[in-house]
Parts: structure tokens; C-alpha cells; sequence
């Protein structure tokens, strides 16, 4: 065997210089996509900026604080064809609830959802029922009736988990041909 092998002043620039670049190649590598296991949380604001070039979004939220989202090439846009149609549909004051992964401290939007005329309805009530292997939503409206919702499967699995039963709801839902899908709930206070 060699003697420069056994040198320790090879052994210690060696050790420094993996230590030194291991950081490089950790952040080089691409991030894994969220799966059905790790369902991540939602967020409901307004969009404040979009930054195509960086694929990015930062939305406000009610209490003013600011929250930035990186888009990936698997980030889903409610009703959108392709990453040139979601950055575009996604205009300052677009609201919108945004689920997302965290990985440190950086959050990564895995499906941005449109809220108003152009994405998600909006429906206000009380919760009757939430059967999550069923996916049923049921709620009675302010004039007494009762509407009930099928839940997508993020909703069934991840949101309105602090919802209990006679709290008051907003939903946030499509209407495709008389079939409302339920995509995201959260309890509100009432005035």
C-alpha cells in the first residue's frame, strides 16, 4: 500500500471536501412528489404576486400574512390545461386555496384551487354529517334544506379534520351537470 494512503493531512482535505460539498449535491437533487400518505395541508387566500420565472406564487391570506408557494412540473391548477394556462389564471386577487407540501422551510404547492366564477362554488351551512369512507358531505342551508356533497378524495382524507358535527362551514365545491363534488371545507365563526 501507498504512503500517501495512510498521510493524514490526505485523510482530513478529503473528509473536508465531501463535507463541503454535500450540501451542493443534496440541493441539486430533486424534491419527492407528496403521496397518498403524505397528504399535505391547505391554505386559503388571495393571490398577491405570481412569478412565472421563478414558478412561484405568493398568496395572502386573511390575517395578512404572506405565504410563498413553488410550483413544480406536477403542481396541479384546478381546471387548467397546462403551466402557461395556471400562471395565467392566477392574477393578483385570483382567491384560492392552495394545498401543499413543506420541506423546511420552503412549501411546495401541489394543487392550487380557483375560487369564484371561473373555479370552485362556494356554500355556506351547517355540518349534519362527514362520513369520509362514504365521501359524503351533508349540510342544511340557511333556508332549512339540506344539501348533500360528495367529497374528492383529498377532501375525504386531509380537510375539515377540527370540523364537528352543527359547526358552521364554508365549502368550497364544482358543480359538474347537478353533481357537487366537494373539494375543500373549513369551519367559520359565525357574526
Amino acid at each position: 500500500m501507498s504512503e500517501w494512503y495512510r498521510c493524514p493531512a490526505f485523510v482530513s482535505v478529503s473528509v473536508v471536501g465531501s463535507l463541503l460539498l454535500a450540501p451542493q449535491t443534496a440541493r441539486a437533487q430533486a424534491r419527492p412528489a407528496p403521496t397518498s400518505e403524505t397528504i399535505p395541508p391547505a391554505l386559503e387566500g388571495a393571490v398577491d404576486q405570481t412569478y412565472a420565472e421563478g414558478s412561484a406564487i405568493l398568496v395572502k391570506t386573511a390575517d395578512g400574512l404572506k405565504h410563498l408557494f413553488h410550483f413544480t412540473s406536477r403542481t396541479v391548477v384546478h381546471d387548467a390545461t397546462g403551466a402557461d394556462e395556471a400562471f395565467n389564471g392566477l392574477t393578483k386577487g385570483t382567491r384560492v386555496v392552495v394545498h401543499y407540501a413543506v420541506d423546511g422551510t420552503e412549501k411546495t404547492a401541489v394543487e392550487v384551487d380557483r375560487i369564484g366564477d371561473d373555479g370552485l362554488r362556494e356554500l355556506h351551512g351547517v355540518v349534519i354529517r362527514v362520513d369520509r369512507d362514504a365521501r359524503r358531505l351533508s349540510v342544511r342551508l340557511a333556508d332549512g334544506s339540506e344539501e348533500t356533497l360528495e367529497l374528492s378524495d383529498r377532501a375525504a382524507q386531509d380537510t375539515g379534520k377540527d370540523v364537528t358535527g352543527a359547526a358552521n362551514v364554508i365549502v368550497y365545491y364544482t358543480d359538474r351537470d347537478g353533481h357537487k363534488v366537494a373539494h375543500y371545507f373549513r369551519e367559520v365563526s359565525v357574526p
